[in-house]
Order: C-alpha cells, then sequence, then structure tokens
C-alpha cells in the first residue's frame, strides 16, 4: 500500500522519533510510506494534491491537530496518532478543539498511548471512543556496547575521584518545555554539601536561544554540567553507567519523556534517550509528576515522582540511602516495560491497523 505519513519532524523531539519507529514498522510490512513534515505543510487543498499526484491509498498523521488537519477533505482513509500535546494543550484552543474532533470523526481509527489519553480523549470526544485504540510505545534497546565515559565526564568538569560518585543524568533536547534548568539551584546545593552527587545534562541544543540561557546559568553553577550530543550507543551506554535518569518537563503528552527511544538499532533519534529506556536498562527513573511521566510511572515502585527541586533532593538520598528501594524499582520498572512496552506488539499493532485502513 502506498501510504502518505504525516508529523512533525522536528529533530530530537517525540513526535519525530515515534514517527520513524513506527515507519519502520510499516515498511517491514511491505507498506511504501513517504513520511511527510506537517510543520512546512499549508493546506489540505496542498495535501489533496500531493495524494492525488504520487497516488497514495491511505495516510496516517501523529498529532490531530498540526498534522491530522491537512487530511480533512481529502477523501482518503486515514488514522491519526494522538501527539500529546494536541490532547493536553490544543483542547484548551476552541479553534483546534474543533479541528481535531472534525480529524476524530473522520479517522477510521486513533491510537493513544495510555488508558489515561484514552480516557481524557473520550471525555472530550465520546462519540470517538470505539474507535481508540491504545498502543504503549514499543521499546528496543541496544546490546551492550564498550564505551568509557570518563573523558566525557572529565571535560564537562565531573570530579571522579569526589568519593562514592553518584550521576543523575538529565537528558532532552534544549529547550523550554523540557525545562532543564528546573533542579538546578537546589541540586548545586546539594553538591555543596555532597560533593560526590553530579547533575549531567545531555542532549542537542534544539533552541539556541534557551541554550544560551541554559549555558549562562551552569557558568556560576557548580555540580551540574552540560555535554552535547554524543552517538546514541555511548548515550545508552552512559546511561548503564550513571545512578539514575531525570526526567524535569513541563509537559510530556504523549508519554515521549518516558518511552520515546526512536529505533535506537538503526541510530534513528540520536541523543533521545528517555527514562522509559533507562527502565528497560535497569537505571532508576526520577520524573517530574506530570499526566504524561505518572501515566508510566508508580510512584516508589517503578519509579520515582517529584514535584518541587527540594522533593527531588529528597528522594534522591532516599535512593542512595535504601538500597533495597532501587533494586525494587529497577525490577519493577523492567518488568513493567517488558509487559506493556513490547516493541513487537507494537509493531504488529500498527501493522495490523493499517492493513485494515482500506478494508472499512
Amino acid at each position: 500500500m502506498r501510504l502518505l505519513f504525516l508529523a512533525c519532524l522536528r529533530a530530537h523531539t517525540g513526535n519525530a522519533t515515534t514517527a520513524q519507529r513506527i515507519k519502520g514498522h510499516l515498511e517491514a510490512a511491505g507498506h511504501e510510506v513517504e513520511l511527510r513534515d506537517a510543520a512546512g505543510l499549508q493546506s489540505p487543498v496542498e495535501v489533496g494534491m500531493l495524494i492525488a499526484q504520487k497516488k497514495f491509498e491511505a495516510a496516517l498523521a501523529i498529532h490531530l491537530y498540526k498534522a491530522g488537519r491537512f487530511l480533512l477533505g481529502n477523501k482518503i482513509p486515514f488514522g491519526a496518532v494522538f501527539g500529546g500535546t494536541d490532547i493536553n494543550e490544543d483542547v484548551k484552543n476552541e479553534e483546534k478543539y474543533r479541528i481535531m474532533g472534525d480529524v476524530l470523526a473522520d479517522a477510521r481509527f486513533a491510537v493513544a498511548f495510555t488508558c489515561k489519553m484514552k480516557d481524557v480523549a473520550a471525555k472530550h470526544w465520546p462519540q470517538a471512543k470505539y474507535k481508540i485504540h491504545i498502543q504503549s510505545q514499543g521499546i528496543l534497546t541496544m546490546p551492550n556496547v564498550s564505551f568509557h565515559c570518563e573523558a566525557f565526564l572529565h571535560n564537562a568538569g565531573v570530579q571522579q575521584n569526589a568519593g562514592n560518585l553518584h550521576i543523575f543524568l538529565l537528558i532532552c533536547g534544549l529547550r523550554k518545555v523540557k525545562d532543564p534548568l528546573f533542579l538546578v539551584d537546589a541540586f548545586a546545593e546539594w553538591h555543596e554539601r555532597e560533593p560526590n552527587v553530579y547533575l549531567v545534562i545531555i542532549g542537542p541544543m534544539v533552541d539556541q536561544l534557551f541554550t544560551n540561557e541554559v549555558k549562562a546559568k551552569l557558568r556560576n553553577i557548580d555540580g551540574v554540567c552540560f555535554i552535547g550530543e554524543i552517538a546514541q550507543a555511548d548515550l545508552q551506554a552512559f546511561v548503564k553507567k550513571c545512578f539514575a535518569v531525570v526526567n524535569s518537563s513541563v509537559s510530556e503528552g504523549m508519554s515521549a519523556a518516558l518511552l520515546e527511544a526512536g529505533e535506537t538499532k538503526s541510530g534513528i533519534g540520536a541523543n533521545w534517550i528517555a527514562p522509559g529506556e533507562a527502565m528497560d536498562l535497569e537505571v532508576p527513573v526520577l520524573a517530574r509528576d506530570i499526566p504524561g511521566n505518572s501515566a508510566i510511572i508508580k510512584h516508589e515502585d517503578t519509579g520515582l515522582l517529584f514535584s518541587t527541586p527540594q522533593e527531588f533532593v529528597q528522594l534522591s538520598k532516599r535512593l542512595i540511602s535504601e538500597p533495597d528501594l532501587k533494586k525494587k524499582i529497577i525490577y519493577n520498572a523492567k518488568q513493567y516495560i517488558r509487559t506493556y512496552h513490547s516493541w513487537k506488539l507494537e509493531r504488529e499493532t500498527y501493522q495490523y491497523l493499517v492493513q485494515n485502513l482500506t478494508n472499512e
């Protein structure tokens, strides 16, 4: 089947890595998939001309508003995947809300990543409840690789002779929604009292103005370091060597911060390991208590949730001083990922849904 796939493909974002992974699933089933960046589109008419020109038989969109709206009125069977900000943020805008309702009405199916996401969508659009499928994002980590992180830590200013070193790793593209500065002041105060704890921020400089703000802040901060992009294989190995992975985002509507590893075996989504993949790599996770995170993490069971920087420090100290708590979280998180975030099941689900698009 010739399939048009619309998604926002801004580098190092959740929609982009998820789109690449789903594209791989569909191509493995023999479909011809053309992935287009919704951010570069102007209107449904433009998409209609593209559909006619390339003779697409069906379509798929990630994010009801940013991508799904371009399929309206084009008389092509399509499915939609909730992007996160559509269900958490765009519903607050009356015009966007109306358009997303139209997209759901025309879509043959919709996919939500969590039960909570489906419940929220069903409250907004009860008539579409029957067509919303729940499919958690799949996790596929790389096999063990050889990696020495000492050079990275040295270059970042980490004093590796500081006794029993504890590295907390915050992985994100530098942009405001990821809020990497949320914990900085509290962590610096903790580091001043306990020099063996460090917060290391790793990720690409997505927003240059915000990156400059982050770098300026960190110039006068001890105990918090920034490392730019590193190879995906190195990043996974780095995660395995750290004490815990941290997420401090303001919003993670598509469970992105937790489950967007990307198709790591092919290098897609470099510098995008998130706590969900850390859970699979048997590293404990501390995440900000927001809907996208709490939908995945159960506090003190599969991870730790915090609301304030002070609470983060308190929970981190518990994780250090209570090895049984750490072992429990690592074990339960690993079992959760294996049970609910099967890469194989995700592949089978999208292949089934798309295969049946033209059968209705």
